[in-house]
């Protein structure tokens, strides 16, 4: 098996490395380490070429994407589940104008922000997929997503982390934003 010392290149520098075949993080490669009795510590010495993705279960060749790329594909991945299936830690906000419109009006607004897929480069910029706009009954309305940390007491620390955050989605119509 050849080695080959992994040294950083600028592809490297503040990337993580997924596999090409599933995009996933959860890779993993052979590599010879060496223990430092000065330090206390293991030293990586060479890594190997060969990947292994977890997800995949095989063998795999590795893309480096810049890091906040896998942070904000975490969000994006939570908020729509969240938003989508109601699944996660969060709460639903409906404003007075959405809930003056009664029980039907309430659940088109569910309807439609569930099944909205309409994200582009001008509406969600980072890709988190943490904004829309809908048309209910002739009517314009905004959905966004804030996040806080679970005590609600603060902005979360880290929202692509399930455990450190509590997604606040907001439902409210455009005359009230």
């Amino acid at each position: 098996m050849e080695t080959k010392q992994q040294t950083a290149t600028p592809d490297t520098i503040n990337s993580v490395p997924i596999c090409q075949t599933c995009a996933s993080e959860h890779i993993a490669k052979d590599a010879f380490a060496c223990f430092n009795r000065e330090s206390g510590l293991w030293e990586l010495e060479n890594v190997f070429d060969a990947a292994h993705c977890h997800q995949c279960e095989g063998a795999t060749k590795l893309d480096w994407v810049p890091s906040d790329a896998v942070q904000n594909r975490r969000v994006r991945a939570l908020n729509d589940r969240f938003r989508t299936e109601g699944l996660g830690n969060g709460t639903i906000v409906l404003t007075q104008g959405i809930q003056e419109g009664g029980q039907d009006f309430i659940l088109a607004a569910v309807d439609s922000i569930r099944a909205f897929s309409d994200f582009s480069e001008d509406n969600d910029p980072w890709g988190e997929h943490d904004f829309g706009a809908v048309e209910i009954e002739g009517q314009k309305a905004f959905w966004k997503l804030d996040y806080y940390d679970p005590t609600l007491t603060q902005g979360s620390e880290n929202p692509a982390n399930e455990a450190l955050t509590h997604r606040v989605l907001t439902i409210m119509l455009a005359s009230e934003y």
